[in-house]
């Protein structure tokens, strides 16, 4: 094999480096399956062709281990919901399980990001697949024993949030070291895949379960299923791909360690800038997942199965977007295609009150909210499948995981407060003066943030104004 064969598969520089924001794109072909990749090297020497079969094993390992944990949550998750709500019939104490979940979350990210990046991440991913094994094989032994109990219920809801944030944070931050720089957009697309897939599969699996069989059949499924991940896991090589960079910093306090990674991420143009429209975009998310439903369920009268329907579909359009990823070639400018998926995004929360205004009937009316919940989960990965590829390329392996953290934290941190707001709002003002005004908030919002100052500084290969809307133009379309 020569040299520069060797250096068209292994290319000395991300596209997106630290030192090199203004781009350009990988000429790795994705393949379309697990034998045509280990077919395509086959001619290369064993040592040679090694890494790209095991980057391919990766792929598909990593795609089939996340559909099946994040399956079994899912399952877990909705049957446990109900169950709450039925044995209690207090709303509070459905939403103290909610808050168990996502609070731990929000606090531990930037930490749990710092132990991501100190220690072994292989090591992390089974430690804490298997500590939320144990922790649901647990709640089923108390049950058997002692029956369910709300603390315990809550409890181990917020054990797995502690032991999932680790987990996750482990598994995103190593992408980049599990496939080679050709299939990180592919990776990326695969997991939003498998989490809308499972998004959809779970409730529909637990809805079929729930009623037919005891809690302790949802407990043990949960369990099987983060077993099964962890003996999938074990078997992949987290270093494949490492540069090996990181090592010196092993001697980092915690404290040090977290400050470290802002003044870096402080540092990072571009990840600065996703981290801020991050947070300010994601105030304005429960526009939506507020709104949906008050007008839906209360304002047009649909029904809760209908509504059910279409909050369902929102899966189906991550599911298509992604799948598109996929098999699409890198993007050259990922943030000016993030820019345009939250252009439509705005356009979509405003377009959510159009039937107050235009008189449909029921058929009318549901085949156009179905379309619209599909157009919101394209536009939900157009924004998110770029920028976590340029996250991937962009930062340094050892700061990735508690980039990742922070992004993580940001992104959820004025979710709750914001909630609430829209709650007051819908109640007290009305959905309409709600939703418009926080779709033109959001639009104005993405083009000062995401502007084309702003993109020019991140991407100086855009010269001009002209020049800037016909390279997005070219890149999207």
């Amino acid at each position: 094999m020569t040299r520069n064969r060797r250096e068209k598969h292994f290319p000395k520089k991300f596209v997106f480096s630290a030192r090199n924001l203004s781009g350009g794109h990988t000429r790795a072909q994705v393949s379309l399956s697990l034998d045509s990749e280990c077919e395509r090297f086959g001619g290369m020497g064993m040592n040679e062709g090694y890494p790209l079969r095991k980057a391919a094993y990766h792929l598909w390992t990593f795609t089939v281990s996340k559909l099946i944990s994040l399956t079994g949550n899912s399952i877990y998750t909705f049957g446990i919901s109900l169950y709450v709500l039925n044995l209690t019939g207090s709303a509070a104490n459905f939403a103290l399980n909610m808050i168990c979940g996502t609070v731990p979350r929000a606090l531990l990210s930037p930490f749990a990001g710092y132990i991501v990046d100190r220690y072994s991440k292989k090591m992390i991913v089974i430690v804490s697949q298997f500590l939320a094994a144990l922790s649901v094989s647990g709640l089923l032994l108390f049950s058997l024993y002692q029956g369910l109990s709300l603390w315990g219920i809550y409890l181990t809801t917020a054990a797995l949030s502690v032991f999932t944030t680790f987990n996750g944070l482990a598994f995103t931050s190593s992408i980049l070291n599990l496939v080679d720089e050709g299939r990180v957009q592919r990776a990326t697309a695969l997991n939003q895949a498998v989490v809308s897939l499972s998004s959809v599969g779970g409730p529909v699996i637990a809805g079929m379960l729930y009623g037919a069989v005891s809690m302790n059949v949802f407990l043990l499924i949960h369990a099987i299923s983060y077993t099964v991940a962890v003996l999938l896991e074990s078997t992949m090589d987290f270093r494949l791909f490492s540069k090996g960079k990181g090592e010196e910093k092993h001697s980092e306090g915690m404290w040090k360690g977290v400050v470290s990674g802002l003044r870096y991420l402080k540092n990072h143009a571009s990840a600065w800038l996703v981290v801020w429209t991050a947070l300010v975009v994601n105030f304005f998310t429960p526009a939506i997942l507020v709104g949906f439903p008050f007008i839906l369920i209360r304002q047009l009268k649909m029904t809760p199965e209908q509504y059910g329907i279409i909050e369902g579909t929102f899966s189906v359009g991550m599911l298509l977007g992604s799948l598109y990823f996929t098999v699409r070639k890198e993007f050259q400018y990922p943030l000016l295609v993030a820019r345009r998926g939250l252009i439509s995004y705005s356009a979509i929360i405003s377009l959510c009150t159009a039937p107050l205004f235009v008189s449909m009937d029921g058929l009318a009316l549901m085949a156009y909210y179905l379309l619209l919940a599909i157009l919101y989960g394209i536009a939900i990965t157009t924004i998110n499948t770029p920028v976590l590829v340029m996250l991937q390329k962009s930062v340094d392996e050892a700061y990735r995981g508690r980039i990742f953290g922070v992004v993580e934290t940001m992104a959820q941190a004025l979710i709750p407060f914001s909630m609430m707001i829209y709650g007051l709002l819908m109640d007290y003002v009305g959905s309409v003066w709600t939703i418009i005004p926080s779709s033109l908030c959001l639009l104005a919002v993405t083009l000062f943030m995401l502007g084309p100052a702003k993109m020019r500084k991140i991407y100086p290969g855009l010269s001009g104004e002209r020049d800037f809307d016909l390279r997005e133009n070219k890149k999207v379309l």
